[in-house]
């Protein structure tokens, strides 16, 4: 016997979010139908996509544009730290060990997923980086394959643009493999106060 039609679409919408397998979908779906709070969803949906903004400066989510955070004239504008998703940026607001801006790919180089490099909000970093706007471009992403892969399709965009920058890594004080919104301050303020300088070949 299958499920209704109403039911079975719910399910494939819910298989459709990352790491969410039928089983997981399911359960997900089960639990719309027996809490009524749930009916609150649609209108938070609908809310979310209406008025979550995009900053056109940094890339990150926000109430408006630009966000708060470049909004802020006592953060160091000249000092970036490029990280992948908008939870990444505030996981290191948490820690308080940062005090630049931020610049947020919206997403890591994973071509088997789809995310390669037309997908990551790059050029706007690297123009500005080439205009001379940044004196530290920090590399924040994740320290796993993906992340790694990342780091170094910024530093070769950068490394052809000609931009006069230093490129610093977070440093290897971060557990491999792990995510940034998952770290705790002391590993955070490790990593910022441990980064390393990457060198920059020269274009030809």
């Amino acid at each position: 016997m299958s499920y209704p039609a109403p039911l079975e679409a719910l399910i494939d919408a819910f298989e459709r979010f990352p790491g969410i397998g039928r089983r997981s979908a399911e359960r997900m779906a089960f639990f719309v139908l027996r809490d009524p709070k749930t009916r609150e969803l649609p209108g938070l949906l609908r809310d979310a996509l209406e008025r979550t903004l995009r900053c056109r400066v940094c890339g990150n989510v926000g109430a408006s544009a630009p966000c708060s955070l470049c909004a802020d004239e006592r953060r160091d504008a000249r000092r970036v730290l490029v990280v992948e998703e908008p939870r990444d940026v505030e996981a290191v607001e948490r820690s308080g060990v940062h005090q630049g801006r931020y610049f947020v790919l919206m997403g890591a180089l994973n071509p088997a997923t789809g995310h390669d490099e037309r997908s990551l909000n790059l050029d706007a970093l690297i123009e500005r980086a080439a205009r001379g706007e940044y004196d530290e471009v920090i590399l924040g992403t994740d320290p796993d394959a993906e992340g790694e892969a990342t780091a170094t399709l910024v530093l070769r965009a950068l490394e052809k643009s000609g931009a006069r920058v230093r490129v610093t890594r977070l440093a290897r004080g971060l557990p491999a493999g792990s995510a940034l919104e998952y770290l705790h301050r002391g590993i955070l303020e490790d990593a910022m106060n441990g980064r390393v300088e990457l060198r920059m070949r020269k274009p030809d």
